[in-house]
């Protein structure tokens, strides 16, 4: 059996899935919570993140001589204002494009690793990140479908209309963990918009949830975030 503590085709498939497993992890937490960066985002990050140490290490016993390295540190850091400009913050408090920022940086290490004639890791890894950002996609999509708090973009008709849907809300056994009030005359004169962040004691379906609520009275919009 070949060693795994050496850079070889059994130690690079063990270390690109226990980095999936490990970022999954840490990001499977975040998505509970219904933060911006989530399950695929912190794998993504992990996975290209192990990527470069092992391309780092290819690169070491290949030319044991020299710092070919150095152009490539500055390609990492150099990619994070590409990332940074695909990462957007709506007017509706929504951080939309970490995982596309996540996947730009993981490109960079791929072609840093191919460059450099570490192909078998990075193809390994790139199929890794295509299944990523396709198939747990639909993971996350059922995790966030289903815990125990919902994030509400709500826009009422008056301010007596939100105080009952806050009341009808407390009757359903939800909690209200954060709020966001302001007030807009373009769409009905002194329309209240709130961003509501909701708790219950268990796991809810949030597309029956939304259903649930989107026949209130003076409720003029409602929308997930």
């Amino acid at each position: 059996m070949e060693n795994i503590y050496e850079l070889n085709m059994t130690s690079v498939i063990i270390r690109i899935v226990l980095s999936m497993l490990c970022g999954g992890l840490i990001g499977l937490e975040r998505s509970i919570k219904s933060r911006p960066a989530g399950f695929r985002t912190y794998m993504i990050v992990c996975l290209s993140s192990s990527l470069v140490m092992m391309t780092n290490e290819f690169i070491f016993n290949k030319f044991s001589g020299g710092d070919p390295a150095r152009l490539g540190a500055q390609v990492i850091s150099g990619i994070g204002f590409l990332g940074a400009g695909t990462i957007l913050v709506t007017s509706r408090s929504q951080v939309k494009g970490l995982t596309s920022a996540a996947g730009l940086w993981s490109s960079a290490c791929l072609g840093l690793a191919i460059g450099i004639g570490f192909y078998y890791g990075a193809i390994i890894v790139a199929v890794a990140v295509l299944l990523i950002v396709t198939l747990f996609k639909k993971i996350e999509g059922y995790i966030t479908s289903n815990n125990k708090t919902i994030t509400l973009y709500t826009s009422f008709s008056s301010l007596e209309h939100f105080d009952k849907f806050i009341s009808y809300c407390h009757k359903l056994n939800f909690k209200m963990t954060d709020i966001e009030i302001s007030k807009d005359s373009s769409l009905k004169e002194l329309s209240v918009i709130a961003i509501l962040v909701l708790e219950s004691n268990k796991t809810f379906n949030h597309t029956e949830t939304i259903h649930k609520f989107s026949s209130f009275e003076g409720l003029i919009h409602l929308e997930e975030l």
